[in-house]
């Protein structure tokens, strides 16, 4: 069973950076999609970034430019590197990872997710 555990939320003020880790443990899958969502309250849970593990990333058009992915296959860790972070940036940020490579960012294709991680940014 493949556990996540996120860290590296905290409170910024606009403009300001941040990086989020994701750590996999247990049986790690051989070909996986990993991604990081966020959801804010009243709205739903939307995917901000994703990474195959061959390293195919795609990002959504809110955070293109500000936000990378990346990860670290020897460490099995997940970042996400958020830079000129805005107010409507603050949610709580989630890592999910499902067996197999996908494109798309739909919170229903992935079947592991992590407890979540605050990210609050000020005016």
């Amino acid at each position: 069973q493949v556990q996540l555990v996120e860290s590296g939320g905290g409170s910024v003020q606009a403009g300001g950076s941040l990086t989020l880790s994701c750590a996999a443990s247990g049986n790690t899958y051989s070909t996986y999609t990993m991604a990081w969502f966020r959801e804010a309250p009243g709205n739903e849970r939307e995917g901000v970034a994703m990474i195959t593990g061959v390293g195919s990333a795609y990002y959504a058009e809110s955070v293109r430019g500000r936000f990378t992915i990346s990860q670290d296959k020897a460490k099995s860790t997940l970042s996400l590197r958020m830079t000129n972070l805005k107010p409507e940036d603050t949610a709580m940020y989630y890592c999910a990872m499902r067996r197999g490579y996908v494109t798309g960012m739909y919170p229903s294709l992935y079947t592991i997710w992590g407890q979540g991680t605050q990210v609050t940014v000020s005016s």
